[in-house]
């Protein structure tokens, strides 16, 4: 099986694949939910290595239209994919940055631009992984490889990855294990393979009460003082105390509003809104109820509220094959000297969408500069998450 040449990925030879296709990815201002030529470039590397690409854009109801890609070569089992995203958040104020946030410059060793770490770094090692197995004369790839790219996953994740998944089994493709590039690693790399995620689910509390003036109390309901309960009895609870597979779950509010301008009149209603990180002691639907009994009880017959949650909330996911986490375990190990711990710590990712269809675990870059000005990726992590994902490719298929 025939790739390109280095040509076809790289018009800088003093740089690695890995380091130019992350280059050029960032040099794309892929903003949510800009497409902003990242997925045409990926698509023209992949279909020169004889992929075949398919873009395709979802639509929904209230939210913008995204492009989105899926790629493979080969045919027939095993199947491995590659999941990541290739929208980043803005860069926020340009004028903050010390190089500028779609450059993509390299200064001393580091790769600077929105979006080198979360995720198009992550994105860039895997093809460049790719390309090299497949240029390998001396493999045949015995399966499938496929990358499931979407322009979604820093936006509302409603036109990306969970539909590409529909999609992709609507054609009959059956997927037997996925990496997510998402930068896993706290601080070094090698440190950490995400073999889990706890669940989420937000909630709106609202409370009524009646609106009036400061100076005659007793012909107005102030609605925060019951606020001020409900918010308490939540704030307190504790819900577990976690286990060996997930830590504790926590429930943080991170709005209390009245949308009140005045300083002279009570206001009529006051909204709280929270999110709950839980593990499996929960499903979203035992977490609602239980919830739902604690506002009830300390409400009683004297604070007026509504509760809703938001629908785009997720359970826990967790998996357990051995095929594919030793696997990649044993090609950090290899490559870095490093053995990773197994986590389920941090917030989701899209590998949500994916566990309803196959084995997925996490694995990419650092990501202590995500989201941040001056986001960076040092040119030797990129070079070496390049290699572990090679090393992967080459040992899963052996095995």
């Amino acid at each position: 099986m025939s790739a390109p040449s280095t040509d076809a990925v790289s018009n800088d030879r003093n740089l690695s694949a890995p380091v130019q296709i992350t280059r050029d990815l960032v040099r794309c201002p892929s903003v949510t939910p800009q497409e902003g030529g990242a997925l045409a470039y990926l698509a023209g590397i992949l279909e020169a290595a004889g992929f075949e690409v398919h873009r395709v854009t979802f639509s929904a109801p209230g939210t913008p239209d995204v492009e989105n890609l899926f790629a493979k070569i080969g045919s027939g089992a095993p199947h491995v994919a590659f999941a990541g995203h290739t929208d980043v958040v803005p860069p926020g104020d340009e004028g903050s940055w010390d190089h500028a946030p779609f450059s993509g410059e390299i200064a001393d060793g580091v790769l600077y631009g929105r979006g080198t770490v979360d995720m198009k770094g992550g994105v860039a090692a895997f093809a460049a992984a790719a390309l090299d197995y497949l240029a390998d004369e001396t493999n045949e790839l015995p399966g499938t490889i496929s990358f499931l790219i979407t322009g979604d996953e820093e936006g509302p994740a409603v036109n990306g990855t969970v539909r590409l998944m529909e999609w992709c089994k609507e054609r009959g493709e059956r997927f037997d294990a996925c990496i997510v590039g998402e930068p896993t690693n706290p601080n070094h790399l090698g440190e950490a393979i995400k073999v889990g995620r706890r669940g989420s689910l937000t909630g709106t509390i609202t409370v009524t009460g009646k609106q009036g003036h400061v100076a005659y109390p007793h012909l107005a309901e102030n609605p925060i003082p019951g606020m001020m309960r409900l918010y308490g009895a939540l704030n307190e609870l504790v819900l577990d105390e976690g286990n060996d597979r997930f830590q504790p779950s926590n429930l943080e509010f991170v709005t209390i509003d009245t949308g009140n301008l005045a300083t002279n009149v009570i206001p009529e209603k006051v909204q709280a809104r929270f999110n709950v990180r839980f593990n499996d002691t929960w499903s979203r639907e035992t977490l609602s109820r239980r919830l739902e009994e604690v506002l009830r009880e300390v409400a009683g017959n004297t604070v007026r509220y509504t509760l809703e949650f938001r629908e785009d909330g997720s359970d826990s996911c967790l998996t357990n094959d051995k095929t594919l986490i030793e696997t990649l375990s044993a090609a950090v190990e290899a490559e870095i000297g490093r053995k990773p711990e197994l986590s389920t710590g941090g917030g989701t990712s899209d590998a949500r969408f994916i566990k309803n269809y196959c084995p997925v675990v996490e694995f990419g870059l650092v990501g202590q500069t995500m989201h941040q000005v001056n986001e960076h990726v040092s040119v030797e992590d990129l070079e070496k998450l390049a290699s572990i994902y090679r090393r992967f490719l080459s040992d899963y298929f052996k095995a």
